[in-house]
């Protein structure tokens, strides 16, 4: 299933796409995609709708983030050997985590606004993964059960807040609308291979970053089963994955960063697209 939120900010509602990319409206059926019903009992009572008896949503409604109420918003730096390597940085030993705030969380196609005394902000394309099982101690051959599905996240950085502020990356990493999440919540039966999903990222037009999950330095599942030795991963924790080359911080000869009016396009393969344009925060 493709599960989605729709509508104005704070008021979304709950849908799905339909075998022909129509949405059609889950509010009959449950109040929101949240965490408390993405369990695989739960989700397999929306299998076993009929798209077809669902309201026709009209229009072109804004989408929202695909997840409500998420938990943690957790992220993995540096997890792709060809990123690490353009940045120069030296392969983990293991998965390097930071948070990004929750409320840096927009829809996928909202704006993204650089705060006041940005001056290097930067594009990240990554595989968002939601967990849709309680995971604490779980093993790597049992992580990918404890996956309620898929998304495409853009982890947005401030890279002179992140690198030069003092202090964690989270500082560059949690600014407002720095987390644009879906447009899709694509439930894990859905995606055969996490570890072989193509990802592209464009600004203006113009290719920045191609990837492929396969490059990953840390599987989900090893990402996932890591975690859940430190801390309990709830339903609705979001795991950003780490993005793969071509961000702005690594080009050649000169670093370039986003500037206002600038339109990220961001696609992985069966998990939808996203666009956002860049506007300066008043």
């Amino acid at each position: 299933m493709k599960l989605v939120r729709y509508g104005a900010s704070g008021s979304e509602k709950p849908g799905l796409l339909d075998g022909d990319g129509n949405l059609r409206d889950l509010s009959g059926h449950v109040s929101d995609i949240t965490g408390d019903m993405l369990g695989d009992g739960d989700l397999d009572r929306l299998r076993a709708l009929n798209p077809a008896d669902l309201p026709l949503v009209d229009g072109n409604p804004r989408m929202g983030p695909c997840v409500g109420e998420i938990g943690k918003f957790l992220c993995i730096g540096l997890n792709y050997s060809d990123h690490a390597a353009e940045t120069g940085a030296k392969i983990p030993a293991h998965p390097i985590l930071f948070f990004k705030a929750n409320s840096a969380i927009v829809g996928p196609d909202d704006d993204v606004v650089m705060p006041r005394g940005s001056v290097k902000t930067d594009w990240e394309i990554e595989l968002g993964v939601v967990i849709g099982k309680t995971a604490k101690y779980v093993s790597e051959e049992d992580a990918l059960d404890h996956v309620a599905g898929y998304c495409i996240v853009n982890d947005v950085s401030e890279r002179h807040f992140q690198a030069n502020l003092t202090g964690q990356w989270t500082k560059g990493k949690s600014c407002d609308t720095f987390g644009p999440t879906g447009p899709w919540l694509v439930t894990r039966d859905e995606v055969a291979d996490p570890q072989n999903l193509a990802m592209a990222l464009d600004v203006n037009g113009e290719r920045r970053q191609t990837g492929n999950t396969a490059t990953m330095i840390f599987s989900v599942a090893q990402i996932i089963a890591h975690l859940s030795q430190l801390f309990t991963l709830h339903p609705g924790d979001v795991i950003s994955t780490g993005t793969p080359p071509g961000v702005g911080l690594g080009m050649k000869p000169e670093p370039v960063f986003l500037k206002v009016g600038d339109v990220m396009e961001l696609t992985i393969e069966g998990l939808g697209k996203q666009r956002q344009t860049v506007r300066q925060d008043a």
